[in-house]
């Protein structure tokens, strides 16, 4: 069988992600994630994270002020359409949407990253399970809830409770990398230094940035929402 050149491979996987067809290739409930690996952490470190994560009930979208909460709901609105095929109903579109929004400004995310990287990881399916044991729509591994969380690997299956540790996550690799995405993305799948995983997650976050456009129309307007976008 004839092998394809390596930047050919890195280079269709790409595309492949940016057009949100890699995660049909995936065989229902499985995921694509790598193998996080697990590092130990100073004390400050691990407290830290657990302080970010919390260890009590599945987390709240507490805003900061109207405006946060207009911004996710006008971003959340943007998205939609996009979103209708994956998650047909209405009101669990719409919770999963504002709950990316909210855990990624929290974490001091772009949130079309987090969609880039969920579409990448598990095709938005919330009780999928790598080969490795990663769970959710961040392929999140059990390891972390015994080291930052509670120690309930199941409560991982949980939206709230996933997209919260995912984040926390992805900003606690980003810190390490001082910044350099393509190294914490990385870092985050298990494969740092390699370019696949980084390239497919930035051009499946290229998919999900109209939205931005939303939010700044939201901050012109002084706070009233727009309509939905249909592209």
């Amino acid at each position: 069988m004839m092998m394809l050149p390596q930047r050919w491979i890195t280079a269709l996987t790409g595309v492949l992600a940016g057009l949100g067809l890699l995660a049909g290739l995936c065989a229902p409930g499985v995921a694509l994630a790598g193998a996080q690996i697990e590092e130990p952490l100073a004390d400050a470190v691990r407290t830290a994270l657990s302080a970010a994560i919390g260890n009590g009930a599945a987390p709240t979208l507490v805003f900061a002020d109207a405006t946060q909460r207009q911004q996710c709901e006008a971003w959340s609105l943007a998205l939609e359409a996009k979103l209708a095929k994956r998650k047909p109903e209405d009101l669990v579109r719409r919770e999963f949407l504002q709950t990316v929004c909210y855990e990624s400004k929290r974490a001091g995310l772009d949130p079309a990253l987090v969609m880039g990287l969920i579409q990448v990881e598990s095709g938005f399916r919330k009780y999928a399970i790598s080969s490795v044991g990663a769970r959710g729509y961040m392929q999140v591994m059990p390891f972390w809830a015994r080291t930052i969380g509670n120690g309930d690997t199941s409560s991982l299956f949980t939206m709230q409770t996933n997209l919260r540790f995912g984040c926390v996550i992805l900003r606690h690799y980003l810190d390490q990398e001082k910044g350099n995405l393509f190294m914490a993305l990385g870092r985050y799948n298990g494969s740092r230094g390699r370019a696949e995983y980084p390239n497919m997650v930035t051009a499946a976050r290229r998919a999900w940035q109209d939205a931005d456009r939303l939010v700044a129309q939201v901050a012109d307007a002084g706070g009233a929402t727009p309509s939905p976008s249909t592209r």
